[in-house]
């Protein structure tokens, strides 16, 4: 939904994102936007974006590190004043998400890229249509180049994009404000410039993410769990990873259940993948998953080289995970010959203990409340806020599923 407020920004005219999820991404997303001119209005579910008289082109320094939305406003802030600076980007410490493929896309667009220690400086009179091929099909590089590429003089041709549902959310809502895009094979997008862009009103699909992590917190505690609002077709590969496990699935129109055999859930062997593998998000809480099924599970993460940076975190607490730089359950990955511990084997069942743990990243976070869920004692979980950040307000879901938190300030 961030995205889509930073594309909101170039529209002519009153822009409306509903089923906004109420997390803490919007808020600092918010906060920039306002810094640089746009009038941004939150209501519960619906944010209103219109941009102001003025713009002004520089994101505060105040944002250095909070997440990686400043690199996407380096395009749009280019269209609307002619020059940008956005602070370094932060996000969750996973594994290095280098900005070159944002930076290379505008220079060949045309843009006078500079990098320097405190943030990126960019200045352009016009962006230009051109042929871009990216080394890896990055999610937020493809969405630089969509966010640049639709008010540049003439046509773009994006090889290799991240094909993710979310970006084709981004390229609708783009269309929808007038952006002539469209979705070639093979990983092709082509995009043409337009003049102007109007505002427009959009309707935001479930987070396939919190879905996913909601069906897993169901299965470890041998529950039973509803999801409303996120499709199927959103959450195919994750649905067949989890019934090879033994989960039983009901699905219709409205919802999707997952419950739990009475036997218990069977090991696995899973590979993340981009668009349409099995998406990197999901592996943090299907590692817990992993420590309460039969057997030995083992999980191969080719996107980002240090996602299993939560593992420690886990280990403390009982689960019989090790990691390795080599590659296993899958074929080479582009980290098989770096020192990257990207590969975990995790034996379960594991009979995980209460513990006082410090909540890296969003994810991690959630593993850990996983974790603590089918726990012997009570946890202690520091840096929750992370967590408050990327999911719909968490401690009422966790209320509803029955777990016992108690927030201290």
């Amino acid at each position: 939904m961030s995205k889509h407020m930073v594309a909101a920004m170039m529209g002519n005219g009153e822009s409306s994102i509903h089923n906004a999820p109420e997390v803490g991404e919007v808020g600092i997303t918010a906060d920039m936007l306002r810094a640089l001119g746009i009038h941004v209005e939150i209501s519960r579910t619906e944010i209103r974006i219109e941009k102001g008289a003025e713009i002004e082109p520089r994101v505060p320094d105040a944002f250095t590190g909070l997440n990686r939305i400043p690199i996407l406003m380096l395009g749009p802030l280019l269209h609307l004043a002619g020059e940008a600076f956005v602070p370094l980007v932060g996000g969750d410490p996973i594994g290095r998400r280098p900005v070159n493929f944002h930076v290379d896309a505008l220079r060949a667009m045309g843009a006078e890229v500079q990098v320097g220690d405190t943030g990126i400086y960019a200045k352009a009179k016009r962006l230009n249509g051109t042929r871009i091929e990216l080394p890896y099909p990055s999610v937020g590089a493809t969405e630089t180049v969509l966010m640049s590429a639709v008010l540049a003089d003439g046509k773009t041709v994006l090889k290799n994009a991240a094909t993710e549902p979310e970006v084709v959310e981004l390229a609708l809502f783009l269309q929808r404000m007038g952006a002539r895009i469209e979705l070639s094979p093979d990983r092709r997008i082509v995009i043409e410039g337009v003049e102007r862009l109007r505002g427009a009103q959009t309707w935001l699909t479930g987070d396939r993410i919190e879905a996913f992590s909601y069906l897993a917190a169901g299965l470890i505690t041998q529950g039973e769990v509803r999801v409303h609002g996120c499709p199927q077709d959103r959450l195919v590969t994750a649905i067949t990873t989890l019934a090879r496990m033994g989960a039983q699935f009901d699905i219709n129109d409205e919802y999707l259940c997952a419950t739990a055999p009475p036997e218990g859930l069977r090991s696995a062997a899973v590979q993340t993948d981009t668009h349409p593998g099995f998406m990197t998000d999901w592996q943090t809480p299907l590692m817990v998953l992993f420590t309460q099924s039969q057997g030995m599970s083992v999980l191969h993460e080719t996107v980002f080289e240090n996602r299993l940076v939560y593992v420690p975190a886990l280990q403390k607490m009982g689960c019989e995970i090790e990691v390795f730089d080599q590659c296993l359950g899958g074929p080479a990955c582009r980290y098989h010959d770096t020192n990257a511990r990207h590969s975990a084997v995790v034996r379960g069942v594991s009979k995980l203990k209460g513990a006082d743990v410090t909540l890296p990243d969003i994810r991690a976070g959630f593993s850990a409340v996983l974790a603590a869920a089918v726990a012997d004692g009570p946890s202690t979980l520091r840096g929750v806020h992370h967590i408050e950040r990327g999911y719909h307000r968490p401690f009422e879901q966790f209320a509803s599923l029955g777990l016992n938190i108690t927030r201290q300030r």
